[in-house]
């Protein structure tokens, strides 16, 4: 049998093309520290970035007569899946030209994971690492961030394209329709909303301890969850009050960035009726409290320290930024474990974070509280409700389902590990780390740690799982099935 896709490749390859566009001009906002501080392959940046725009152009000129521009549910899913594979592919030029990475995988690993918001790294030694290939990195996950497919859709219809399927198919979890009638003014809203807690950032870290280009830097990857630092010792090496600063960015990075558009506009405080947000507050303060009196009484640290420590280990956790301020493995063990498993978990949906998101283990945890009511009273009708609104029977099964495969993915993925010779610790570790995108987990990829000692083979599993984590999963099995391709 003949399989005929519906896919509209024509329209796939103009908005890879503007992307690669938005990609090689991100490149060249670069130049200016390569060239304040030229290292010994200063020309990795600018000849990146020339290839990157020029492959750009052709993609669009080589389709500028094509007519029909309009998506579908199956154009929006296959372009959020190629675009990390596209974006990374290109964002990898800069580190192979720079001698920073040994070869291609490397370098792939880096960018994907740089555009994916993870944080998983296989440099080592950062502070020896030219600025424009720090910054660089850094900017990879302020793009991936929000998504650099969202940024696309807000110039579609300068293009004449229409961008909801793709919005959808990327943010699930953002109520666009309760936010602007037009997508498209939503979403540049919400990147409006991206650069200023960004720049906010930037100016707070730099009234303190750090230097411009470290605090630029440390803004990009807070409020895109993503991780990356320019030292080694990632937010350990700079004072308390970084640290606060980054911890309340963390914070406003987990927040669902629709309702702080709500509560920040015309209906303030939206936010805090959320049950999600509401949760979210709960397990930082609930956890973060606890945790900082173990550490208080059992390893005996002034209080200052316990809390500190402990807030911004939970905040990093459970966004899933990976940043760190101390090794926590070196804690008492059922301390990290605790850490462990809010990686799994994630901040609010419409988030910059991975995970599982709170959405989904309030419907987990609501469901299981209602199936043991449904056995004492088999004939009452009793539906799960997230902020007073019912969730149909059909929603949370999709959900438990999402659950359920995440779980399963995570386990595949550390058994393949454990299989090419991973201790236990590391292979569940590097697994959830990749797959909730948090990118610093235990073992040897706890704090400090480096991904790359991992053989080649591993190292695409593990970028497997980053991609995974980062469409949801649903979108990549969706994929990867045969009904999709079938015409």
């Amino acid at each position: 049998m003949k399989w005929k896709t519906k896919i509209n490749h024509p329209l796939v390859l103009r908005i890879e093309g503007f992307l690669l566009l938005i990609e090689g001009l991100m490149m060249l906002t670069v130049l200016p520290v390569t060239y304040l501080h030229p290292g010994l392959y200063g020309f990795s940046i600018p000849f990146s970035a020339l290839i990157t725009l020029l492959t750009g152009f052709i993609f669009i000129i080589a389709t500028r007569n094509h007519k029909n521009d309009k998506t579908t549910s199956r154009d929006g899913v296959y372009i959020v899946c190629i675009s990390w594979l596209v974006l990374s592919l290109f964002g990898a030029m800069p580190y192979l030209l720079s001698k920073s990475v040994p070869n291609f995988t490397d370098g792939f690993f880096e960018a994907l994971s740089g555009f994916t918001t993870t944080g998983a790294t296989v440099l080592t030694r950062l502070e020896t690492l030219p600025k424009d290939i720090l910054l660089w990195r850094s900017m990879t996950q302020w793009i991936g961030g929000l998504a650099i497919i969202v940024f696309t859709i807000a110039i579609l219809p300068y293009l004449g394209m229409s961008g909801m399927q793709l919005f959808v198919a990327e943010i699930n979890g953002i109520n666009y329709d309760k936010l602007h009638p037009r997508i498209m003014h939503t979403v540049r809203r919400i990147w409006g909303l991206y650069l200023f807690f960004t720049l906010l950032e930037t100016l707070l870290l730099y009234w303190g301890d750090m230097g411009f280009f470290d605090a630029l830097c440390h803004s990009m990857s807070t409020i895109s969850s993503g991780g990356f630092s320019t030292r080694t010792e990632s937010l350990g090496a700079f004072s308390n009050y970084s640290q606060v600063v980054v911890s309340i960015f963390m914070v406003l990075s987990g927040c669902n960035f629709s309702l702080l558009l709500l509560s920040i506009g015309w209906k303030s405080f939206t936010i805090f009726k959320n049950q999600e947000f509401k949760t979210f507050l709960f397990y930082i303060l609930f956890i973060g409290s606890g945790i900082g009196l173990v550490l208080l009484f059992t390893c005996h640290m002034s209080m200052g320290n316990a809390f500190r420590l402990s807030f911004f280990s939970v905040i990093s956790s459970l966004t899933t930024t990976g940043f760190f301020v101390s090794n926590y493995t070196v804690w008492p063990s059922f301390l990290w474990v605790i850490l462990f498993l809010l990686m799994f978990i994630g901040a609010c949906s419409g988030s910059t974070s991975g995970g599982v998101k709170i959405f989904r283990h309030l419907i987990f945890m609501k469901n299981s509280m209602l199936e043991l009511r449904r056995i004492i009273h088999p004939n009452a009708i009793l539906p799960v409700k997230i902020n007073g609104k019912a969730i149909s029977t059909g929603g949370v099964n999709k959900n438990l389902s999402f659950i359920f495969i995440y779980f399963l993915v995570f386990i595949a993925g550390g058994i393949i590990l454990l299989f090419t010779g991973t201790d236990f610790n590391t292979a569940i570790g590097a697994s959830v780390a990749t797959l909730s995108n948090v990118g610093t987990g235990i073992g040897q990829v706890g704090p400090g740690g480096s991904y790359v000692f991992f053989p080649q083979f591993t190292k695409w599993i593990l970028m497997l799982l980053m991609v995974l984590g980062r469409v949801e999963l649903f979108s990549l099995i969706t994929l990867l099935s045969r009904s999709f391709w079938r015409n």
